[in-house]
Parts: structure tokens; sequence; C-alpha cells
């Protein structure tokens, strides 16, 4: 009798395996599928960029743990910290047993992360690399949470306001653009990062887009060479009025000489969810404005 029972749980498991019924399988953008029995209730959120995309799929009343700088919207603040960027709690992750936890390839500690996958926690690991990409995740977490008509509805307009940025500003003239990220040490992105998406939907050539690496060191030589038309940053308003007077004086720069040094709020550029479809218009009216400028000095 116990054999005959011992059979039948094992083929039992094997048709759930093969029809997928009653399961949510989806993959990763690693590439790994992941298969949940049922919806998941216990959320816990390792960037802040999931974060958000999780509350705007609908999914904000599971998520039970986040990391620091997940403060947007406002209930994300009151939700329990596990961790940040330089390293996970783990003892409390594993104290608050999820069922699913959302992770950041470029963002969270690979080894942290590998090891609560060996504990038997789901692990769904986001990788955004192009603006679409963010649809695409609303989508998924709907599915992995249950919610899916939110997270389509969700979806749906993201990519309404998507196609008429693009196709607001697909013929407008290019704009040659120095993104930096950080300061001293002259961060940038390359051609495959998120941002520089951002800067070519608004009809903007990104200056190291051909650089190795998604966040490229550059130096002050190299980016006066490249002589970029605007220079954007993505750094805190309080360093802000530093940079810009670290700036103004390299007057050669094409970017200084016709004023078109523009600060973007990193919460709205550097966070790769929902909000960056807002940080896209602001990227977009910079350069805009840098255009006018252009027309203004040749009609002069």
């Amino acid at each position: 009798m116990m054999l005959w029972k011992t059979s039948c749980i094992v083929i039992g498991c094997l048709l759930f395996v093969a029809t997928g019924l009653a399961g949510i399988v989806v993959q990763d953008d690693t590439g790994r599928t992941l298969t949940l029995a049922s919806p998941a209730r216990r959320i816990v959120s390792i960037a802040p960029h999931a974060t958000e995309l999780l509350f705007a799929s609908g999914a904000g009343n599971t998520i039970i743990g986040v990391v620091d700088y997940s403060d947007y919207p406002e209930a994300a603040k009151r939700l329990r910290r596990i961790g940040s960027g330089a390293g996970l709690d783990l003892e409390a992750i594993v104290s608050l047993q999820p069922d699913l936890i959302v992770a950041w390839h470029s963002g969270s500690s690979a080894w942290q992360v590998e090891r609560l996958a060996k504990l038997g926690f789901p692990v769904f690991i986001t990788e955004p690399r192009r603006i679409g990409d963010v649809a695409g995740l609303l989508e998924r977490f709907g599915k992995l949470a249950g919610t899916e008509a939110m997270a389509e509805k969700a979806a749906a307009d993201f990519r309404r306001r998507m196609a008429e940025l693009r196709a607001r500003y697909a013929q407008r003239p290019v704009v040659t653009v120095f993104y930096q990220i950080l300061d001293n040490s002259l961060l940038t992105v390359n051609g495959q990062h998120f941002i520089n998406d951002v800067i070519q939907t608004c009809g903007g050539k990104n200056v190291f887009s051909d650089q190795p690496g998604l966040t490229p060191r550059v130096d002050l030589e190299s980016v006066l060479h490249r002589n970029p038309e605007v220079i954007l940053a993505g750094g805190t308003e309080s360093l802000w009025a530093e940079w810009r007077g670290r700036w103004k004086i390299w007057t050669a720069l094409d970017a200084v000489a016709q004023g078109n040094l523009y600060r973007i709020p990193p919460d709205l550029i550097h966070r790769n969810g929902p909000r960056i479809l807002a940080g896209a218009e602001k990227v977009c009216a910079a350069l805009d404005q840098s255009r006018s400028r252009r027309n203004k000095a040749d009609i002069r």
C-alpha cells in the first residue's frame, strides 16, 4: 500500500511538471525558468527598481522585505529592510520565509543571491537593458503574484507612453551626449546600458557607446576629445552645483560653450522601473533645449 501511495505521489508530480496545471512558469532575465505552484504571497525585493515594479504590477501588498533606497511608492518606505546594495542580511531573509525573491543581476550580491537559491528559495533575477523590458517585467511579476489584470493594464499603458515618446523624437536631429553617473571617476554608460536606450529614444548619441563594460570609467581627456554637445548627470541635487562648476572651466567643450549641462533626478533615470519614462521625458526635454540653442547659434 505504501509503495502504491508513493508511486501515485511521484506520478502526480510528473503530471504537474508535464502539464503545468495549477502551476506558474516564467522565465527571468537571465533565461532561467522559474516555477511556482501558486501565486507568491511573501515576496522579498532586493533591488529598489524591483520594488517599484512589484507595486506597479499590483503585488505591493505581498512584499515583506526590501533593501535600502526602496522608497517609492510611499508604502515602500514602511516595509522591513533586509540589506542594501552592499550586502544582504541573509538571516533576516531566511526568517521571513519568502515564497519569491526578486534580485538584480547587475546590482545584487551574486554570491548571496546564489546562496538563497541553494537554500531552496525561488529567485527571479531582473536585468532590463531596454526601456521596453519594463513592460515585460510588469507582466511577469503580475503572473508570479496572481495580479495579471492590473499588471497587464500597467504594461499596456507603459508601452503606449513609450511609443508616443519614441514617435515624438524619432526624426529630431541627433545630439551627441556624455552621461555622467559619478563625478571624480567619471563613470558613464556604454551602448548596452538602459540609459543608452533612453538617450537614443530622445534622438541622442552616447559618445561612449563603444566602450566595454556597462558602466566604464573614462577620463577627462577622453571627454574633451569626444566633445559632446550635451552633458547629462544623474547626481544628487546637493552635488550638482559643484559638478556644474567643475565642468564650466572647460569652455572648449561644446556642451559648456552652449550651456548644455543638465541634471536628471537619479531616481528617474538610474532605476530601470516604471518611472523611467518620466526620466526619459526630462532627457528628451534637455536634448530639445540643446537643439534650440544650436539653431539660435546657426542664425547668428
